[in-house]
């Protein structure tokens, strides 16, 4: 589903990746630690090609991505959700409408808006907030929201960077449950974050970046 070969990624002669190699399977859930700094960041954007490799070859879904022309990216960007730290969901927006708008920016009709944003709100247990503004509520459900943004499209790959770095411990834990059960539906999921704490016994594939290279990997 996503392999990496080599990939290696430069700002100003400053070495961010180097000679990264890694396979993720349809369906996996996996997670990327490492220091800030590390390179984690990098990484999730070089899969929907917010950034270019330098260096090596990037599969996803068995589509080289160093093949695809400029008018090729939205059709890939279709095909992954992104959630972020941040949320980056747009306040004088109701929940409703930031979970809907990347549907209506692919010209989709109104019906079929109105019964895909309403599933996916209902898949992170926030329907009854459709009408609600994002300040209104708290940096758990902002994130569920965005995660619900996210799946809205059906992606078959879903990237998260650092999505519990602004939520306390418990709300943290949940949003990690939460993933959870979207990879059991089967989604392939892959989450940058620092917090070890928030992998233990989840038993699953855990790739320890430092210094731009994986330094190990292991189940924890």
């Amino acid at each position: 589903m996503i392999s990496f070969k080599n990939v290696s990624k430069f700002y100003d002669h400053n070495t961010v990746l180097k000679n990264v190699s890694f396979n993720i399977a349809k369906g996996e859930m996996a997670f990327i630690t490492g220091p800030s700094g590390a390179g984690k960041s990098t990484l999730l954007k070089l899969m929907y090609m917010a950034e270019l490799p330098d260096e090596g070859d990037i599969t996803i879904e068995s589509v080289h991505l160093s093949s695809l022309k400029m008018s090729e990216i939205p059709m890939l960007r279709r095909k992954i959700g992104v959630v972020f730290q941040d949320f980056k969901l747009i306040n004088n927006l109701t929940v409703f409408d930031n979970v809907a708008l990347a549907l209506h920016i692919r010209g989709i009709s109104e019906r079929e808006i109105r019964a895909m944003a309403s599933e996916s709100l209902k898949r992170v247990n926030l329907r009854h907030l459709a009408e609600s503004f994002p300040k209104s509520l708290s940096g758990g459900e902002q994130q569920r929201v965005a995660i619900a943004r996210a799946i809205v499209g059906g992606p078959v790959v879903l990237l998260a960077d650092e999505p519990t770095g602004n939520l306390d411990p418990g709300t943290a834990l949940d949003i990690i449950m939460l993933f959870r059960e979207l990879n059991d539906q089967g989604t392939t999921i892959l989450i940058a974050t620092h917090n070890r704490e928030l992998l233990r016994n989840t038993d699953k594939k855990t790739l320890k970046l430092e210094g731009g290279t994986f330094v190990q990997e292991e189940i924890v």
